[in-house]
């Protein structure tokens, strides 16, 4: 039975189905329940601008409807904010955010079936994840979207009947796809993953919900700043090319001089056409196929050119993208609000409009924003994360003893790696030799360097040709270089393999227990996976275990 609370007048129906209710009756009803769907229908997607106009709440029997233009839902605060009832929704961020910024309500114990839907099939493209895909898949209902976006700007005209059992059936079977999911995440061994989700979840909306301040004028001078150094690379690019002999002679063009301009440009290159730096390039290195930053990296030591224009491409991204135009993810309360994507295919996060995870390391960005009167920023990271989840699931000797006594473990590996290498390299007040800390020995800081590297790259899979490029140095060293190192660590090489192994085994690959997060290979196909995709889903088998 659908219950309709408003003070609007209906449009006329000889529907049956709904009834007029008041909101002590929603409040009775819902009192009693140990959880309910929960809901809302809004103006558009901007919580701060745009109105939350309906709210729905109920179960599979009896769905109140509510007009929050009209009635507040104010009475069902308690039920609301109960850690005893369980409140269903989907995409609940969405909605918790409307809820607060119109109701002065912050929902407790929520369980969100989106999320539930991504935990159960994570890394399943092109799956579908919306309410009307798990309506289908659990219940074989099929919803009728095209209402929702008659509530996009409706201000002051009554529902009609159809919008009132639209904004219904959103809450009818969200009790009974939980049930459903929690079928599946039992059976799976998911149900701590999801609870976590679900934790999270309200922090998140939490965070999105306040934003962040940001000082634009200190952000402005960064951007003029960045647009000056890139007009000067522009410069010191054209002059690279014009004094090399195997470019000059086409790229240097002769000008006249312009009386009213300061600097005059040597070529007519584009450096932001990648069409036209590929050209360039290829006259170095005729088997260059893209101008793309990670194929570039490996050639920036050996021609000045590329290490110029990599340094340019660095500053031209700080301008465009963390300059002036960044302004527009500036709402109306002064503040940036981002978007988290909460479950991604490796267990981690991202966040967009803006990309508050990308936002440039150096202080100078991040100090242009700004806490709130009486309160400061808290920075802090965690020690070794990746190599702490890798001794944990390998249970190597070494690795454990050098974190538990907080040894400086690239030291301690680089050291069982190049063995007397590393001992002849000592200088007489070495920290490391005194008391196992990073020391200031040049040739201990190289080979350091180069053991960190693969220490690190473990846990993204990495192989001898990412480590020959990151090194700079020949794919045959590289590849030397990584049998030594599991040579010294054997229990590592043993972790990893079986890691990879079981993703290429089983087309899934799982995290640690208790959360046992489940991430499935689309491209596995069984003994007809192509060995393109068997590399792909092996590399990532050895990951997701570790950033999971």
């Amino acid at each position: 039975m659908i219950h309709f609370i408003g003070e609007l007048p209906l449009i006329q129906t000889n529907d049956n189905n709904i009834v007029l209710s008041n909101i002590n009756d929603a409040v009775d009803y819902c009192s009693n329940k140990q959880i309910l769907g929960v809901d809302t229908e809004t103006q558009g997607f901007d919580f701060l601008t745009k109105q939350m106009i309906m709210f729905q709440i109920g179960d599979e029997n009896e769905q109140f409807v509510i007009d929050t233009r009209t009635i507040s839902i104010e009475p069902l605060k308690e039920i609301l904010e109960s850690n005893e009832i369980t409140k269903v929704l989907h995409n609940a961020k969405f909605d918790y955010k409307f809820i607060k910024r119109w109701s002065n309500i912050e929902l407790q114990n929520i369980y969100d079936t989106y999320l539930g839907e991504k935990v159960l099939h994570c890394g399943k493209e092109n799956f579908g994840f919306s309410l009307q895909a798990c309506t289908q898949r659990y219940l074989e209902v099929s919803l009728n979207k095209q209402e929702r976006n008659k509530f996009v700007e409706q201000s002051s005209t009554p529902f009609t009947h159809y919008q009132i059992e639209y904004g219904a059936k959103d809450v009818e079977y969200l009790i009974a796809i939980q049930a459903k999911q929690m079928e599946l995440l039992t059976r799976g061994e998911l149900q701590e993953v999801i609870k976590l989700e679900n934790m999270a979840t309200k922090v998140l909306a939490e965070i999105e919900y306040e934003g962040i301040q940001l000082d634009r004028g200190r952000w402005e001078e960064l951007s003029k700043l960045n647009n000056k150094k890139a007009n000067d690379l522009i410069f010191e690019l054209d002059e690279l090319v014009t004094t090399n002999n195997k470019l000059k002679n086409k790229y240097h063009i002769p000008t006249q001089i312009d009386m009213f301009a300061e600097v005059q440009r040597k070529t007519n290159i584009n450096y932001d056409s990648p069409k036209q730096i590929l050209e360039l390039f290829q006259l170095l290195i005729p088997t260059l196929e893209d101008v793309n930053g990670k194929n570039l990296y490996k050639y920036r030591y050996k021609y000045p050119l590329i290490n110029k224009y990599l340094e340019y491409k660095e500053v031209s991204k700080l301008y465009t993208t963390y300059g002036v135009s960044f302004f527009k993810y500036i709402k109306s309360d002064n503040k940036v609000h981002t978007s988290f994507q909460q479950i991604l295919n490796t267990g981690r996060m991202s966040s967009s409009e803006p990309n508050m995870q990308q936002i440039p390391s150096d202080n100078k960005y991040r100090n242009c924003f700004i806490a709130p009167n009486d309160w400061v920023f808290v920075s802090s990271d965690y020690s070794s994360q990746e190599l702490n989840v890798i001794a944990y699931g390998s249970k190597d000797p070494v690795f454990l003893n050098a974190l538990e006594n907080n040894q400086d473990l690239h030291s301690v590996c680089a050291e069982l790696v190049f063995k007397n290498k590393w001992t002849d390299a000592s200088l007489p007040d070495c920290k490391y030799t005194i008391s196992k800390q990073k020391c200031d020995c040049p040739e201990h800081k190289k080979l350091r360097t180069q053991v960190k590297s693969i220490n690190f790259g473990l846990a993204y899979g990495m192989g001898a040709h990412k480590l020959s490029d990151q090194l700079s140095i020949k794919l045959n060293e590289a590849s030397e270089l990584i049998d030594k190192y599991f040579e010294a660590f054997p229990s590592i090489k043993r972790f990893l393999t079986k890691l990879g192994n079981y993703g290429k085994t089983h087309g899934y690959i799982t995290t640690f227990p208790p959360f046992k997060r489940k991430r499935f290979f689309p491209e596995w196909d069984g003994v007809a996976t192509t060995p393109k995709d068997l590399g792909m889903i092996e590399r990532a088998s050895k990951n997701t275990p570790i950033q999971g």
